[in-house]
């Protein structure tokens, strides 16, 4: 099978779409070896490190001036060119004018978070991202939604047909499932300064991502445990270093922006507990992270969350700081809660597996392909 792939996110993204991107490659290079992948980027971030197999090409443009044009316009010539049996958009977009050739489409929805909550955009941004999105689920054979909640989201803000979504949630790297050395996390805990005991938050530090309701929970239960957040920084940041400063917390929050993606496994297994209270996610593959890596969850209603930490994980609104403290104090002083909780969310994080990941995107494959 020859398939394509916008693979622009895989090379260019270092946060959760280039992941999704770079996995969904991967796991389909590795379990279906004997096919033909075809990735369309307009450039290589050269930081990202990707490791190809041989049945991988990369296809660039010609010319370096029309990167954002040949992205959306120039790929499905190429696409013809190349004889694909099926090209798969894996971040919200469809080339132009692909629905005109014979080459049945894939695309990716991750979610509606702009439609959902249109004041977390700025107005251009909303626009573009409709116009686009909305016209690639227009043309696509067929959709997949990485979690039930963003084919609600579908069906019920974009009127599309049920039959014509299927959920395939993702998974994460599988350098998450290992168990890192004492000596790893020992050189972790050095290069970051991090105690030996710990409540972690990982993802971008934005308003949506909530860390604040975090740091209102650490004050309203005066919770003496120490907090690490980790993320791409914004200007939510300065927000947040305000509120730690006001209500003297410096000596209990660890903030380390942009922390290098080799180094997430052993923080993730050198902390305690894993606390996810954000606003709305189209999937939340933090959690699935911490899950594989011996976690606790917390994380927060309303969204998906509750698909992605599954019935042992523990919920909260995302706007009750006090009910998050509760819930912190709860599983830190019931040690047998907590490793049921950590036992029961490994078993449920199987089904997030490349095993079934791949055999779920390749039934979808082989039955447009038969169409």
């Amino acid at each position: 099978m020859r398939i394509g792939y916008d693979a622009k996110r895989a090379f260019n993204n270092h946060r959760g779409l280039g992941n999704y991107s770079r996995d969904t490659i991967r796991i389909i290079a590795s379990h279906f070896p004997d096919c033909q992948l075809n990735l369309f980027t307009p450039k290589v971030d050269p930081s990202i490190h990707f490791d190809f197999l041989s049945n991988a090409s990369i296809i660039q443009p010609k010319h370096t001036f029309l990167h954002s044009l040949w992205r959306t316009f120039g790929i499905t010539k190429e696409a013809e060119k190349r004889h694909l049996d099926l090209y798969h958009g894996l971040s919200h977009e469809l080339p132009v004018g692909i629905e005109k050739t014979h080459i049945p489409t894939v695309v990716t929805m991750h979610d509606l978070i702009f439609v959902r909550h249109p004041e977390l955009y700025p107005f251009f941004d909303r626009k573009s991202y409709k116009t686009k999105y909305l016209r690639s689920c227009r043309v696509a054979n067929h959709i997949i939604a990485v979690s039930q909640q963003t084919k609600n989201d579908l069906m019920e803000l974009w009127k599309m047909e049920e039959e014509k979504i299927s959920v395939v949630y993702q998974g994460c790297h599988p350098r998450f499932c290992k168990q890192v050395t004492e000596s790893q996390k020992e050189t972790i805990r050095k290069k970051y300064n991090l105690p030996m005991f710990y409540l972690l938050n990982v993802g971008a530090i934005e308003p949506r991502k909530n860390q604040m309701l975090i740091l209102k929970a650490l004050k309203a239960g005066a919770i003496d445990i120490p907090l690490v957040i980790a993320g791409r920084k914004n200007d939510y940041i300065a927000e947040l270093q305000q509120y730690i400063t006001q209500e003297r917390l410096d000596k209990n929050v660890i903030l380390i922006p942009d922390v290098d993606f080799d180094d997430l496994p052993a923080l993730y297994q050198n902390a305690f507990l894993f606390i996810y209270p954000s606003q709305y996610e189209g999937f939340g593959i933090p959690i699935v992270e911490a899950m594989q890596s011996g976690l606790p969850i917390i994380a927060a209603k309303g969204s998906c969350l509750e698909e992605s930490g599954g019935p042992d994980s523990r919920y909260v609104s995302p706007n009750d700081a006090d009910e998050l403290a509760e819930q912190i104090m709860t599983v830190a002083n019931d040690n047998e809660l907590r490793n049921n909780m950590i036992e029961r969310g490994k078993t449920y994080a199987m089904r997030f597996s490349d095993e079934a990941i791949a055999n779920n995107i390749m039934q979808i494959y082989y039955n447009l392909i038969k169409q």
